[in-house]
């Protein structure tokens, strides 16, 4: 199967998918995404050096596809933006491969940008393999106050309130609802306003790159938008391939990363003691359940190792301290 596209008609839409040892996933994403989508469109992989060599059997299956292969792995940023650079459409869905559609969620999405000439990024409810909704699909842009207050029991406590941003995912309506962030695992902009916005930053290797350039595609005057009756399957973490250490760590250096971009050193580092302090905080509280006999002390034990992780990441050295200026194309890599 391919896409419904051609070399001669211009499509309306380019899918950029970026590949790290999950073309299982992603194949069923593709096999999905021919089911349920109508709109003019091409599909465009980057792999991204995957370890695992069989990205090529895509092609096989799907001969419409073009595979771009990076000798090098540049990161989620830097491989959407290589993606970016060989596409066509007028508009751009960044998709993770461990996605799957189960209704015409893309063409619902291309829809809704097409009636909001001003719109900037579209995003939709993103679901769990269970069923469940991902809170994750829309948020705030995050402040040191709502990092510090994410906890499960304040958001089960006060789940409307603006700090988290979740408020359209318990009252969905037909229309296109205007948020702060969208999530990068579905992501519809249009060219030009991706432009506008510089790109996804390569300052970050994998985490806060959706929210960075929600924040640039705001700015730049383009509110983002979430349809909460579009949805897809997000199975959720199968795309990166990090270990939980490697993954905790990564999310942690991202988000000082997100701050030193956007508010400067000095609040990133606020951001580094203030999370620290509720770091060492979780740290004591957990302790003495990780000494309790029951079944309660594996996840106490695990949520210790976690906290303990954060805490050495935030008060270690991050690649990115000093974040590279911004520059109005963002593409700082070439093949």
């Amino acid at each position: 199967m391919s896409p419904p596209d051609s070399a001669t008609a211009s499509p309306e839409l380019s899918v950029i998918f970026v590949n790290w040892n999950s073309t299982g996933y992603l194949r069923d994403c593709l096999a999905s995404l021919l089911r349920h989508t109508r709109v003019r469109y091409e599909i465009i992989v980057v792999d991204n050096a995957s370890s695992v060599q069989d990205v090529g059997i895509l092609t096989e299956e799907f001969p419409g596809i073009t595979l771009i292969r990076s000798a090098v792995n540049r990161g989620f940023a830097g491989a959407n933006n290589l993606g970016f650079r060989h596409s066509r459409g007028e508009f751009l869905l960044f998709l993770n491969p461990d996605t799957e559609l189960i209704s015409p969620a893309i063409d619902q999405l291309l829809h809704a940008a097409r009636s909001l000439p001003d719109g900037g990024i579209f995003g939709c409810r993103l679901l769990n393999t269970d069923g469940s909704v991902q809170t994750s699909c829309i948020q705030t842009f995050p402040t040191i106050l709502n990092q510090a207050l994410d906890t499960d029991f304040l958001r089960a406590r006060w789940p409307r309130s603006p700090l988290w941003g979740t408020a359209p995912l318990l009252a969905p309506t037909l229309a296109p609802v205007r948020v702060e962030v969208v999530s990068g695992a579905c992501m519809l902009v249009r060219r030009s306003v991706f432009l506008a916005a510089g790109q996804f930053s390569e300052d970050y290797f994998m985490y806060a790159e959706d929210l960075d350039l929600c924040r640039q595609v705001a700015a730049a005057g383009f509110p983002n938008y979430f349809l909460g009756q579009t949805e897809l399957v997000h199975h959720g973490g199968k795309s990166s391939g990090s270990a939980p250490r490697a993954a905790i760590v990564n999310k942690w250096r991202s988000m000082v990363t997100y701050f030193a971009r956007n508010y400067g050193n000095g609040h990133a580092t606020r951001f580094r003691a203030v999370m620290a302090f509720v770091a060492l905080t979780r740290l004591a509280l957990l302790a003495p359940a990780t000494l309790t006999p029951g079944k309660a002390r594996a996840a106490s034990t695990a949520a210790f190792r976690k906290w303990r992780t954060i805490l050495v990441t935030l008060l270690s050295p991050s690649p990115n301290e000093q974040p590279r200026p911004r520059t109005s194309s963002g593409v700082r890599a070439e093949l």
